[in-house]
């Protein structure tokens, strides 16, 4: 078979199925409200009925019809209020999306920064327009159209275009229970950086400051949270969380000392190893040895 009829059939094969795309209608007769619960997809709402989103220190109250958006990147979640709830979402990777402008336009926007503007209350007009939009993408994501994914990313491009031009909802309120919802999402957030699969992964987020930046809050405002709900400090939790995988990575892989340190955000392979030996008591190649020398041969 020649490289021209292998392309050919790899390009039907694409149109058959959508990778990194789902498109669905909501109604809770038939299907739960979304869960959020996968976190390497982005996601955008439509929604009608009474809600609640929860973020690390606030709360967004849906009434009525929403626009709702969701990123990979920010921790939250969802509270019925209501025993109706109806609409249309959509979940999309990065992977999806490829090297197009609509890309880029995407992960550049407000709606899905930290600290940006993820909810949108719809008018009759605006509500019409959005709906008209997801029934496209459902229609498309059926068909048989041989570049249904550009159409589907042209239609998400218009609804980008659309938000842009819409007021942003200001239903906000503070929980009761905000310290216990930060320090959750606080350790949600340090557990998804692991485990580390390879020396160039590394973490993106390494101190209580960057935490507190991806949540949009203080670093003191996560510091008193997390302390007052734990019993420790942001900095003891992620400096025993990158003990613990420092631990993994020495037992399990074969990198250097080196390597693993600079995985781990370290600069200088002396500063992990002090760090270590504070966390374990021995030295990193103490502890591989050790390692070795307790793993029954095969």
């Amino acid at each position: 078979m020649n490289k021209e009829v292998l392309a050919a059939a790899d390009h039907q094969a694409g149109a058959r199925q959508l990778k990194g795309f789902k498109a669905y209608e909501i109604d809770l007769v038939q299907h739960s409200v979304p869960s959020f619960n996968r976190r390497d997809f982005y996601k955008v709402c439509l929604l009608r009925g009474e809600s609640t989103i929860h973020y690390a220190d606030k709360s967004i109250a849906l009434s009525g019809t929403c626009l709702f958006f969701a990123s990979p990147l920010i921790p939250c979640s969802m509270e019925l209020r209501s025993a109706e709830q109806h609409g249309y979402a959509c979940l999309f990777s990065e992977e999806f999306m490829g090297n197009h402008d609509a890309a880029t336009s995407w992960q550049q926007s407000p709606v899905f920064a930290s600290g940006g503007t993820p909810v949108f209350q719809l008018n009759e007009a605006q509500a019409a327009y959005v709906e008209d939009l997801f029934q496209k993408i459902l229609a498309q994501q059926q068909a048989t159209y041989l570049f249904r994914d550009e159409l589907i990313r042209s239609y998400l491009h218009l609804l980008l275009h659309e938000v842009r031009r819409l007021q942003p909802s200001t239903h906000f309120d503070r929980p009761k229970n905000a310290a216990a919802r930060i320090t959750a999402l606080f350790l949600e957030l340090l557990e998804r950086q692991f485990p580390i699969e390879s020396p160039e992964q590394g973490l993106c987020l390494k101190t209580a400051a960057a935490f507190a930046d991806r949540l949009a809050i203080a670093v003191r405002q996560l510091n008193r949270a997390v302390q007052a709900t734990t019993g420790l400090s942001p900095a003891a939790h992620i400096a025993h969380r990158v003990g613990h995988e420092a631990q993994a990575l020495l037992e399990y892989t074969d990198w250097s000392v080196a390597a693993i340190a600079a995985s781990l955000g370290f600069a200088q392979p002396d500063t992990f190893r002090h760090f270590f030996k504070q966390q374990t008591g021995r030295t990193p190649l103490a502890f591989r040895q050790d390692a070795e020398r307790s793993t029954p041969a095969l």
